[in-house]
């Protein structure tokens, strides 16, 4: 990698993690929002698998790759015999394992997560979790070029620095509508451990906490239209909004776009493929100045459900 693209991309890297977005970038976050919030946790009949590899600005050398796996399962939630039944009251654990590499920066999490939801009344449910783990950030030295020879890097190799990442979140939602507020990165660098030799920078946590909701009209009997939204906000950034539309036919396929205020136009599909298998494809195309030299970002998400007695093939909650 040329040296002045790397110090270029450190900069970057190092101003995110100063004002906001640490957390990963996702288009496709309304088909796992368990990765935002931990209530979730649980909230289907079945354990939910997602994997999923995003490259975003493509074309730009040590431009971010993101790779994740999540999995959440109910426990004792007894059976029903309709397809959209009341919930009941049940526990849910899961987990969340990510990384996300941005030149010589990279940053991975893991997550264990706990949810209670209970009914309120026969269509309203509410549920709360929360999300405890380690998140880990490398800073690989011998990647960059300075040039004041008393710099703190100038030792070379990697440079480590654990964090203990709490989230917690709330999560109301029926058949037709979905509310959630969540809060990660909680105890800030209150969590921060590292060996003494790696003292020489500190990439510091600020905490995040996302609003997001979703709206399920049904015009026909096979086809839903699903406006959704997601506010982000991350002191001392400003906060941004993904404002959302999907259209659902028949429960199988979908297509969908999304607008990422001042950075990119997204186009998404997706197909439940059958009662283990759904797989999703999404496509930015960059507003700002970057799209001079990136040819946009690619994610994809493929989904498993284990455990599916009920061989649901569309998701009852998450849709």
């Amino acid at each position: 990698m040329k040296k002045p693209l790397l110090l270029l991309l450190l900069w970057v890297s190092v101003a995110l993690q100063a004002s906001a977005q640490q957390r990963p970038q996702y288009s496709q976050y309304m088909v796992n929002n368990f990765l935002l919030n931990p209530a979730i946790t649980g909230i289907e009949d079945y354990a939910d698998i997602r994997i999923s590899n995003r490259r975003q600005w493509v074309g730009l050398e040590g431009a971010p790759v993101t790779y994740y796996v999540t999995a959440h399962t109910p426990l004792n939630k007894g059976a029903a015999s309709t397809r959209y039944h009341k919930a009941l009251a049940h526990h849910g654990v899961g987990v969340i394992f990510h990384t996300d590499k941005t030149g010589p920066l990279r940053r991975s999490g893991l997550s264990g997560t706990y949810a209670y939801h209970m009914p309120l009344t026969r269509s309203i449910n509410a549920s709360a979790g929360v999300a405890a783990g380690v998140i880990r950030n490398s800073l690989n030295a011998n990647e960059l070029q300075f040039t004041n020879p008393n710099d703190p890097l100038v030792g070379g190799g990697n440079i480590n620095e654990n964090m203990i990442d709490l989230s917690l979140g709330f999560w109301l939602y029926s058949r037709d509508f979905s509310l959630g507020i969540a809060g990660a990165q909680l105890l800030e660098d209150a969590g921060t451990f590292r060996a003494a030799e790696d003292d020489r920078a500190a990439l510091n946590l600020q905490r995040h906490y996302f609003v997001t909701g979703s709206y399920r009209l049904s015009p026909t009997p096979k086809l839903d239209v699903i406006p959704s939204f997601m506010l982000k906000l991350a002191d001392p950034s400003p906060a941004a909004i993904d404002a959302n539309v999907r259209v659902l036919y028949d429960e199988r396929f979908w297509v969908g776009a999304s607008y990422r205020h001042k950075d990119a136009l997204v186009g998404m599909v997706g197909v439940y493929v059958n009662p283990l298998l759904d797989i999703s494809y999404s496509y930015d195309a960059t507003v700002s100045n970057i799209n001079k030299v990136s040819t946009g970002t690619h994610e994809i998400v493929v989904g498993f459900k284990l455990l599916n007695k009920r061989r649901v093939i569309c998701p009852q909650w998450i849709w």
